[in-house]
């Protein structure tokens, strides 16, 4: 019985280990700011991602790649929930 109970144990700690984690990053959704705040966001993308690389061309991906991209870079810039929002809806804004 003890053995049953520690494999039963084991697997769901396994199981536990493989699941998606939760995501700590801003939701990416339609525009939700305002052109002071789209303006911010230019400002903040300029020099927060231009600090440390060429600044690419927002239109060179989809809102959707924008997404995954925001997603990984935000942390490494220190941006906020807010400037993250408006930096994504500023990259968005340039597309239309």
């Amino acid at each position: 019985m003890k053995k049953i109970s520690a494999a039963a144990l084991l697997i769901c700690i396994l199981l536990a280990s493989c699941t998606p984690k939760a995501s700590t990053a801003a939701p990416m959704g339609p525009a939700v700011s305002t052109a002071e705040q789209i303006a911010q966001g230019k400002t903040i993308f300029e020099n927060a991602c231009g600090r440390c690389h060429k600044l690419p061309d927002p239109t060179s991906h989809t809102s959707v790649q924008w997404v995954g991209i925001m997603n990984s870079m935000a942390p490494k810039a220190k941006l906020t929930d807010e400037q993250h929002q408006w930096v994504y809806d500023y990259i968005v804004s340039v597309k239309k």
